[in-house]
């Protein structure tokens, strides 16, 4: 159920204990007057605070012109008054030269695509009241839309020769209580018979389904559902988009991944597939039967003689290694090109030569590039750095990739792929980021208990000076496997924790990606085991430091580091002095039964409680968190989302109320509107007050 966050161009499946940022942000009622557009806000001292954080620009999604000459790209505004966002679009040419803003509205415009051999930019704009397909010139120009599909669409790709549109929209599966009983239109009661009644965020009554439509006139005509009649999704809820949908050159075939199960069946197993739709016969064929995990983000070679995407070997197991496949389409052979690369493939990128495929792989801490040779299985690193890729994409002689770290949200670079050589391109937030002191984030390797060496991040204030002595707080890592690398967040951000006055230590423990599979599957069903042993380690280490204070020790994290939170309260030997947990399972019973993806909790916590011959299992709710709360001896803040259907907010309520009733201090921090994740912007800014407010009053 971990989301493999921040990588837009490869998410795949459901997560259950992630700590990333959401790009599905829901709209804000109030609308404003005044454009939302970049924020000057007021910085003193060179110091973060939210309303600076907030004030960042979101680079999002990009686009390079078929002569590769200019890149079209999204940026995501904030408004904390308004409690909203706006996208709009820029363009500047490949060097970063001529920077221009296309769309200057309210209305959010996104998924930008080159059309009509650079005449014009396809995009999707809730101008009309439902986000629809519109096109412009490219210089912002002769705006019309081209769609008006009941709902709204959430994702489009144009065929090769543009005579074809190939969309994601919604489809309703459910029947609801007034569909039955037509004398009842008000009634709000949900009737259910199987699983995944709930999915995320939501009460599933639809699922996307990929339409196609043929162009005429500029008007959608002939729109079908490829997938009429059946009740699956693709791409796959909540976090899957057009990345899980491909046409083949020739625009013949419709690419496409989907899990065809439903209830029960769905939430037990990962096996998605790609499937292939013939446009002409209305056939579908399944390209990677017998494969029994996550198949998904087809992509054609430019000739389209070649299928890759990404594979995992074993069904239930959502975190397994994420294989890089090419499948040869003449003769339907499969070569797993990265079997000898013990790390994740990500983002996938075809190369001019029909051989070479370009990805982004964490590794060692960091999201790097590099390249695949498909025949030959050879791999090379292209960039690396105390950074995190983000995605790639194609020109002459470079690569244009999107970057970010923890001192620097995420911006548009270029990489040659001849000398190495790493250009910004972008530089949408430099000048915020001009008027701001950032720590120092220094790589340190800290041995664990078992003789391994650990890499673990060190974020110090600003203007640190090693004679003083500061707080420290321990960052617990969600996921559970759910790569630590250089990521860039509005929530857990680790440079406004050190702006004000804390040192951060970030450990990549037992469970993270990019140190190899044995790294990586430890954790699975040993909760509360070697992996507390690592974040121990890892905070013991830096605590005998002469600038950490080991008085003023806090703990925090969300998700599985929420359940760390809760674990460690337990377990930590007196050497906290306050805890933080956001989103974090209590009690691992209850979690079981509450949850909806149950292939997560059949795998990494071993199966359910009540089978007493698995000692996987018995072991797993034995370490549960809230068999601890009797050595709790330490202040805790607990916050949740009600919107969140991964780990109910019935577990932040538990945990709160065990804490209330044992006489230690502790404050709820609930959130009726929310999700897994905090999306509207005044709830963003509250956490961040109120998670500031509660360690500077046990802290400091």
């Amino acid at each position: 159920m971990k989301f493999k966050i921040l990588l837009m161009a490869m998410a795949i499946g459901g997560s259950l204990l992630a700590c990333g940022e959401a790009s599905n942000e829901r709209a804000g009622a109030n609308e404003p007057d005044e454009l939302i557009g970049k924020a000057s806000p007021v910085i003193e001292n060179g110091v973060m605070t939210p309303e600076v954080l907030y004030s960042f620009g979101r680079v999002g999604d990009l686009s390079v012109s078929p002569d590769r000459s200019r890149i079209v790209y999204q940026v995501t505004y904030v408004s904390i008054p308004h409690n909203r966002t706006n996208s709009e679009l820029f363009m500047m040419n490949s060097d970063g030269s001529d920077k221009k803003q296309l769309t200057a509205s309210n209305f959010r415009e996104s998924q930008p695509r080159w059309i009509e051999n650079g005449e014009r930019i396809a995009f999707l704009s809730n101008e009309s009241g439902s986000s629809q397909l519109w096109t412009m010139k490219p210089d912002g120009s002769d705006k019309k839309q081209l769609s008006d599909v009941e709902g709204g669409m959430d994702g489009f790709i144009f065929s090769s020769d543009e005579t074809k549109l190939l969309f994601v929209m919604s489809v309703k599966t459910v029947q609801t209580a007034p569909d039955r009983y037509a004398d009842l239109p008000e009634a709000s009661g949900r009737i259910v018979d199987d699983l995944m009644y709930k999915h995320w965020d939501h009460w599933v009554e639809s699922v996307p389904h990929p339409f196609v439509a043929d162009l005429s006139d500029g008007k959608l005509v002939n729109v079908r559902d490829i997938m009429e009649g059946e009740p699956y999704e693709s791409p796959m809820v909540p976090f899957g988009g057009i990345e899980q949908l491909a046409w083949s050159p020739d625009g013949k075939t419709i690419a496409y991944t989907c899990r065809k199960k439903t209830g029960k069946e769905y939430a037990e197993s990962t096996n998605s597939d790609i499937y292939f739709y013939d446009l002409e016969s209305g056939e579908t064929r399944n390209m990677t039967e017998g494969m029994m995990g996550y198949d998904v983000n087809p992509s054609f070679s430019p000739d389209g003689a070649k299928l890759a995407w990404l594979s995992m070997e074993r069904d239930g197991y959502e975190a397994d290694k994420n294989r890089l496949f090419v499948m040869e389409l003449a003769t339907g052979q499969k070569s797993y090109v990265t079997e000898s690369f013990d790390y994740n493939a990500e983002a996938i990128e075809w190369g001019d030569d029909n051989r070479t495929l370009y990805m982004v792989s964490p590794y060692q801490g960091t999201n790097r590039l590099f390249s695949v040779d498909a025949v030959s299985r050879e791999i090379k690193e292209i960039a690396s750095g105390k950074h995190d890729y983000l995605s790639v994409d194609l020109i002459d002689g470079a690569l244009i990739a999107k970057r970010q770290s923890m001192s620097q949200p995420a911006e548009i670079y270029r990489v040659d792929l001849t000398s190495g050589e790493v250009t910004e391109l972008s530089f949408e937030n430099k000048p915020i980021l001009d008027q701001l002191t950032m720590g120092e984030v220094e790589e340190r390797w800290i041995a664990t208990t078992d003789g391994k060496q650990m890499l673990t991040w060190v974020i110090y204030p600003p203007h640190f000076d090693a004679s003083k002595k500061y707080p420290a707080l321990l960052y617990c890592q969600g996921g559970p496997q759910n790569t630590l690398g250089q990521f860039w967040s509005y929530r857990w951000n680790f440079q406004i924790m050190a702006a004000n006055g804390y040192i951060v230590v970030a450990p990549n423990r037992r469970g993270v990606p990019g140190f190899g599979q044995e790294w990586l599957e430890q954790i699975s069903g040993d909760y509360g085991g070697q992996n507390m042993r690592d974040y121990l380690s890892a905070i013991d280490a830096l605590a005998k430091e002469p600038y950490v204070d080991e008085e003023r020790l806090g703990c925090t994290g969300a998700s599985y580091g929420g359940f760390s939170v809760f674990w460690l309260a337990g377990n930590h030997n007196k050497r906290f002095k306050a805890f933080f947990a956001h989103a974090g399972i209590f009690n691992q019973e209850a979690q079981y039964l509450e949850t909806e993806e149950m292939f997560f909790a059949n795998w990494d916590i071993g199966g359910p409680y009540w089978d007493k011959s698995n000692a996987t299992a018995q072991r797993s709710y034995q370490n549960s968190p809230h068999r601890f709360v009797d050595r709790w001896d330490t202040p805790i803040m607990i916050s949740h989302g009600e919107y969140d259907y991964r780990i109910l907010a019935s577990q932040g309520m538990m945990a709160f109320n065990a804490a209330q009733l044992r006489g230690i201090p502790s404050r709820l921090l609930i959130f009726p509107d929310e999700n897994h994740w905090i999306l509207k912007p005044q709830n963003g800014i509250l956490f961040q007050r109120e998670f500031f407010r509660w360690f500077d009053e046990w802290l400091k």
